[in-house]
């Protein structure tokens, strides 16, 4: 996996899966309220929930 970072862009993670290749950017809201953490607990604890 690669990471990269251009100016004025979100950072992006690349990823080549055999002749596919994947490219992820990453932001994040200034305004959140809950860490990455707690946002992944959040969801896990709601996807249990509807099962």
């Amino acid at each position: 996996m690669t990471e990269t970072k251009t100016e004025n862009a979100a950072p992006a993670v690349k990823k080549k899966i055999g002749k596919t290749t994947y490219i992820v950017k990453v932001h994040f809201s200034k305004s959140a309220t809950e860490t990455m953490s707690e946002k992944i607990e959040r969801m896990i604890r709601q996807e249990i929930q509807q099962n």
